[in-house]
């Protein structure tokens, strides 16, 4: 259960999802529905109800608000764990989990309160997918839960449902000669628009493959600061404090930890030795491979871990401009960059698309664009993405991308690189994106990286674009492509 805990923070920018979210903020407390008194301990599943309830009614980001909601209730190691997996495990089955629930609620889930359809929908989760939890248990809980916030009647509803799926359990199967984009969707539980497009685009396997490499919990991956020490050191270091750590196999900076839980809380991070960051997201940065006494532009900057490696692989030395339009974004990166003793990052808050009207056209030697995104490469980080993401939105995020390389390309030197990269697999975002832009832009040519050869990954010779699948390393779906303005 609580490798659910490693999920690594800051995964990848899905920037139409942040523009709509709100942030979580803590509910006032009320009679029969909040969660604990402040101080007062609670229930590992009780902290789940209010994750979940929280997620549907305010699209709040699960990874945050579990956070701050496994604080407020002082839960202890095992108890955290337990609400990890039951608030995890019940966004990325939910779609599964509430084809089965349909059948024994009198009128649908649709109609329930919204606490109740949770209640429901993680009880569901710990009788159908853990082995581990006895029923009765889950059972009473639940029933003690819907007292608390509700009435008889729904506590009576809600013990007959869960016990009448403990009666039928062995029937709770799926239906042979589905379609291949709702078989796919039911069995890993993702949307099927969603399954249509990957099978579109990528074939039935390659779609069946990416679904159940997102229902994998995430491991942790941290990005060595190599100003003060090597990859193999830090593990050593890691290692010797107990943790199960050893140099990544996908990124020359990284190291993969098991069994550390929250790294952002360890005595290394607070000294500055590394950030904690995805693998392939760990790449970006190589395939900038920015030198020192350069100047470098991040369009798309926070909240700084591609920025930060930039300065590192510099040896600080050069100038790098980071730009976010938010003011609290922009501070991530200054706070980011004074913990690891960066001095080289100047920080810019602006709108990326407005750049060529604050610097002078051929101002930077190289130009990275972390492009906002739909995110789809990053669901097993937030599997609630799963559900709050809408097809109509892909199209309005494209148009932002295209916006924003065709704003800043003149920002670079003739002879200069540009990357731009996305933390998702839709081809529109990335391929599709990249190739119509050098349609656009014929002073463009793709720029294979050094060596054709990134970390311990060798890619075909002269090959400029690269897009990794959640299913290929255990990291994060990501899409690279390096491009290179004539001279």
């Amino acid at each position: 259960m609580s490798e659910r805990n490693n999920a690594n923070t800051g995964a990848g920018k899905p920037g139409l999802a942040k523009s709509k979210a709100p942030a979580h903020r803590p509910s006032k407390r009320q009679p029969g529905k909040g969660g604990p008194r402040e101080g007062v301990k609670g229930s590992a599943r009780e902290a789940a109800l209010d994750v979940l309830l929280r997620i549907e009614q305010d699209r709040s980001y699960s990874n945050l608000l579990l956070n701050r909601t496994l604080q407020q209730y002082q839960l202890d190691r095992p108890d955290a764990g337990l609400a990890t997996e039951i608030v995890y495990g019940t966004i990325q089955r939910q779609g599964t989990i509430d084809y089965f629930l349909e059948k024994f609620v009198k009128g649908g889930l649709a109609k329930l309160q919204p606490w109740v359809r949770s209640l429901l929908r993680l009880s569901f989760y710990q009788l159908y997918y853990l082995d581990r939890i006895p029923e009765h248990a889950v059972v009473n809980e639940a029933v003690q839960l819907a007292k608390r916030r509700g009435h008889q009647g729904i506590s009576g509803m809600v013990n007959g449902v869960l016990r009448n799926v403990l009666r039928r359990k062995a029937e709770l199967v799926l239906p042979d000669g589905l379609p291949d984009d709702r078989r796919i969707a039911l069995a890993t539980s993702h949307p099927e628009w969603m399954v249509r497009r990957w099978i579109r685009q990528f074939g039935k396997e390659a779609a069946e493959r990416i679904c159940e490499a997102n229902n994998r919990p995430p491991r942790v991956s941290i990005r060595v600061n190599r100003l003060r020490l090597a990859p193999a050191e830090l593990a050593e270091r890691l290692r010797q404090g107990g943790l199960e750590a050893e140099p990544s196999d996908v990124a020359p900076a990284g190291v993969v930890v098991r069994g550390g839980g929250n790294m952002a809380l360890t005595r290394e991070y607070a000294e500055g030795l590394f950030t904690i960051q995805d693998e392939s997201s760990m790449l970006v940065a190589e395939w900038v491979d920015p030198q020192p006494g350069e100047r470098v532009l991040d369009c798309c900057a926070a909240p700084g871990g591609k920025t930060t490696h930039l300065a590192e692989k510099m040896q600080d030395c050069g100038e790098i401009i980071a730009c976010d339009v938010h003011e609290h974004k922009e501070q991530l990166i200054r706070e980011q960059a004074e913990r690891l003793g960066l001095r080289s990052i100047r920080t810019v808050r602006a709108d990326a698309r407005r750049l060529a009207g604050q610097f002078p056209a051929g101002s930077f030697d190289r130009i990275l664009l972390d492009a906002p995104c739909s995110g789809l490469g990053v669901i097993r980080r937030k599997p609630d993405m799963k559900w709050s993401r809408q097809e109509s939105e892909l199209e309005i995020v494209c148009e932002v991308q295209q916006e924003l390389l065709d704003s800043i390309h003149s920002l670079l030197k003739p002879g200069g690189v540009l990357v731009y990269s996305t933390c998702t697999v839709e081809k529109a975002e990335n391929e599709d994106m990249v190739r119509a832009f050098l349609e656009r832009h014929p002073e463009f040519e793709p720029d294979a990286p050094p060596s054709g050869q990134t970390g311990r990954l060798s890619f075909p010779a002269g090959q400029a674009f690269v897009q990794i699948m959640p299913y290929d390393f255990g990291s994060d779906g990501f899409f690279i492509a390096r491009l290179r303005k004539r001279a």
